[in-house]
């Protein structure tokens, strides 16, 4: 950190409420890193209770000052940070900081870091009701927008500037996400699965952007999950919620330090939902725990989770059958299911004064089981010489079973034919790391080293089959115990797969911010990522592969404090993802395959480089009304070799990844806060300006697709699934001591669909929604809440796609044929949740 200096506590003001039972004292503290007032209440003893944040929503670290020096520059010293450490004689303050990189250590000062801050605290998690972190990303950070891709609100795509993280395998990712330290995108497609995460127990959230140093994926940023241990929270909760669609949740956590050494933590989560959609009933149960170690200057913790969900209607609908019922689903089953174990171990010792050293080691296993229902390609030979055959694709290709023979065909003329494709996934990972930080001065000036080495090992069983049925008039695929074998001469076109994959991804990084006066600092680094992604096929060589991929990414950036209260940064970095064993497994559009579940090549894919370069000014301010805090900024993100999925027309759901050359994500993110024990006041607007730019062909089933099905991508077109707007505004205000009154609205603009590259249909309209909630304290330890979610009932989509409209007709319209190639992810209608939460 920079030279302190510590300023003591303005003022002690001791608040009394009426109701007998509560009493607290609020502590304003205001520190030379210009956040200003961090809020700290104290509860009654054993009341469980999260820890208050600033006006940025970060968590205070309590620090020791170094004792007073008569010289300017004198000998090395540092303030040594404790998280949730009991206080003692020496004189402590808290401060502010942010992560730089993965380890879960003291961060940097977050006057100091050349970048936007974007953090949500546990209070912003708890008002949402939900079990889900995705919908506090979605309300308090500006530029976060989350689509419903999969038809199920358990598995959002959360896309931030233009880059995205989803749980939907073959979606191509540009968000780094992790937790305690771990990056958690899946193995085999860096996939993220949102419902895994225990939201319970997370301390805090931050959305780190312009780092290198949180390696592959973070082309946008990463999302950081810092999570809850014995030592920073005590107490007992439990909390239940009910309400529409058969919504049944509840969670309890409870913490305890025990003698002043010993953390424990541990929290159990689980839900229940029928869905407002037929057949979109989801399961999720979750279990997370931590034990913690703290001696003098030295913390070691062992954390573990387990979670098995299990969701249903995973997938976008007709525009026509939801204007028959929004609740509709097409072609199902559509099913996922979950289940992941993980063990992860850290560790921080300060070695000297002003040498600190960290390290973790982690394992996980991941299991997914997809069941999903959709047209085929299968169908009765035309032919002649094949009658009494199926055919693949044209009609006059046989479609073998699993024995290598042509499947007869045993159903009746003019029968629609379908087919449930069913894969699975099974990961296996293990890494560890290493970080050392020192706070020794560099001539003569404050400076601080961060260097730090990875190591990720992953072993994927993918494996994945169809077997061919029949659709019936409620678009459900019933089996019929035919299963599609290797189909093809001389190249296989589908079949069955079974493929082994080994991912090695190491990395090595350091940065250096060194403050050249005390108002003004220079952050400088990088981290070389080196990864090797080896493909081994079960049942032949098709798949056979072995990738090396190698990469510097810099960063450089800076900031200066205009004012105590004003401070401005800029920074310039480089990251990079290398493609994943999904998509190095189906990239070839002369042989495309069945996304996330037939792989049939593997010609080689490029890395993907992004360029982004940000700068802005963000502040804050003590008013009569609470703590004002503020933010605005500008960004550029420039991708080199970008990655798409691209589909293959008329042949549903089949398609390739291929490289698109360069696209560009630029724009400005502006948000404005006020905190106050009465009042929390929030207004943002992002921008967000998508665009290709190269020309390409690329192919599509949009109604604008020339006779080879492809459409035209000219230089600047936008990027679909992007919405250039966003709005959100949230308040809550405490009417009396013990009542508390909010809500928000959401505004996102009109998006381009996916398939429409070339930008020639219409847009899929823009939506607003308001939404309500109430909490009162019936005692000290009971609470009772309420919420209304879309408060309006507007009906809306938050994505959508082209479709096959000729693959399966509308039985809805007495089996026509489809004359509206839009598919939607239908939001949910209104609806009604109350609850009661009770502490101890």
């Amino acid at each position: 950190m920079g030279k302190a200096h510590w300023v003591k506590a303005l003022r002690f003001k001791a608040l009394r409420f009426k109701a007998l039972w509560f009493k607290r004292r609020l502590l304003m503290a205001s520190v030379s890193t210009g956040l200003v007032s961090g809020l700290v209440f104290a509860l009654p003893a054993g009341a469980a209770q999260d820890e208050e944040t600033n006006v940025q929503n970060l968590p205070p670290v309590e620090v020791t000052a170094p004792p007073p020096s008569t010289a300017r520059r004198s000998a090395p010293t540092r303030a040594v940070a404790h998280v949730g450490a009991p206080s003692s004689a020496s004189p402590k303050t808290r401060i502010y900081v942010y992560p730089t990189a993965p380890g879960t250590g003291r961060g940097l000062d977050v006057d100091k870091v050349p970048s936007a801050i974007n953090a949500v605290d546990p209070g912003q998690i708890k008002r949402t009701g939900s079990l889900n972190i995705t919908d506090a990303l979605r309300d308090n950070i500006a530029g976060v927008n989350i689509s419903e891709a999969t038809g199920n609100p358990f598995q959002p795509d959360v896309e931030f500037r233009g880059f995205v993280a989803s749980p939907v395998t073959g979606t191509p990712q540009g968000l780094a996400v992790y937790q305690n330290g771990v990056r958690i995108n899946e193995a085999f497609s860096d996939a993220v699965n949102w419902d895994l995460i225990p939201t319970a127990a997370i301390r805090s959230v931050t959305l780190v952007t312009n780092n290198p140093a949180f390696g592959l994926n973070a082309l946008g940023g990463a999302i950081n999950l810092q999570m809850k241990h014995g030592f920073t929270y005590q107490g007992a909760e439990l909390d239940l919620m009910g309400g529409s669609f058969g919504r049944i949740q509840g969670s309890a956590q409870w913490g305890k330090t025990v003698d002043k050494n010993y953390g424990v933590y541990a929290a159990l989560e689980g839900l229940h939902d029928n869905g407002f959609r037929n057949f979109s009933q989801s399961d999720m149960r979750r279990f997370y725990a931590d034990v913690g170690y703290k001696a003098g200057d030295s913390e070691f913790h062992a954390n573990m989770g387990v979670a098995k969900n299990d969701f249903g209607a995973s997938a976008t609908v007709p525009a026509e059958l939801l204007d028959k019922y929004w609740g509709a689903t097409y072609t199902t089953p559509q099913t996922t299911s979950n289940r992941v174990g993980y063990l992860n171990l850290t560790g921080k010792v300060d070695a000297t004064p002003t040498w600190t050293l960290e390290g973790t080691a982690h394992v996980r296993r991941y299991e997914q089981k997809l069941v999903d229902g959709n047209p085929t390609d299968t169908q009765e030979c035309t032919d002649p010489g094949l009658a009494g055959l199926l055919c693949f694709g044209d009609g006059a290709t046989p479609a073998n079973g699993t024995n290598g023979l042509p499947l007869a065909n045993p159903f009746a003329s003019g029968t629609i034919l379908g087919e449930i494709d069913r894969s699975s996934i099974r990961s296996t990972t293990f890494g560890v790391s290493g970080q050392a930080t020192n706070t020794d001065q560099l001539f003569g000036h404050d400076n601080r080293f961060v260097m730090g080495a990875t190591y990720d090992a992953s072993v994927t069983r993918y494996n994945a089959a169809a077997e061919i049925g029949t659709i019936g008039e409620n678009y459900v695929v019933s089996g019929g115990g035919l299963f599609l074998g290797p189909t093809g001469v001389p190249d296989t076109v589908a079949g069955p797969v079974s493929l082994r994959t080994v991912n090695q991804y190491n990395g090595l990084y350091a940065m250096d911010t060194f403050n050249i006066t005390d108002a003004f600092a220079v952050t400088a680094g990088g981290r070389f990522n080196v990864a090797r992604i080896t493909l081994e096929d079960q049942l032949g060589t098709d798949l056979n592969g072995d990738h090396t991929f190698t990469r510097f990414n810099p960063v450089i950036g800076g900031t200066y404090k205009i004012t105590p209260e004003l401070t401005a940064y800029a920074g310039y970095s480089e990251a990079n993802r290398v493609p994943t064993p999904l998509e190095l497994g189906c990239s070839d559009p002369a042989r495309p395959c069945l996304i996330a579940a037939f792989l049939v090549s593997d010609p080689p894919l490029k890395q993907v480089v992004s360029k982004t370069v940000e700068a802005g000014l963000r502040g804050s301010r003590e008013l009569s009304i609470g703590t004002l805090g503020w933010k605005v900024g500008g960004f550029r993100a420039t991708n080199y070799d970008d990655i798409v999925a691209i589909p293959v027309p008329g042949r549903t759901g089949f398609g390739y990844f291929s490289n698109v050359g360069r696209t560009r994500r630029q724009g400005l993110e502006a948000e404005i806060n006020i905190k106050s024990p009465t009042l929390q006041f929030q207004a943002s607007y992002a921008f967000v300006d998508a665009r290709f730019l190269d020309a390409l062909s690329i192919g599509s089933n949009s109604p604008f697709a020339d006779g080879d099905g492809n459409i035209q991508v000219s230089p600047g077109n936008q990027l679909p699934a992007i919405p250039r707007h966003r709005v959100k505004i949230g308040v809550d205000y405490a009417v009396t001591d013990v009542w508390k009154v909010g809500g928000n609205a959401l505004f996102v603009s009109s998006q381009y669909l996916v398939g429409d590259e070339s930008n020639q249909y219409a847009k899929l309209p823009s939506y607003t929604v308001f939404n309500l909630h109430t909490s009162y304290q019936v005692t000290k330890a009971i609470q009772l809440y309420g919420k209304i979610d879309n408060i309006f009932d507007r009906r809306y989509a938050t994505y959508g796609q082209f479709f096959d409209t000729g693959a399966v007709p509308n039985f809805t319209n007495g089996g026509a044929g489809f004359t509206d190639p839009r598919s939607l992810s239908p939001a949910r209608p209104r609806a009604f949740y109350a609850g009661m939460r009770v502490t101890f």
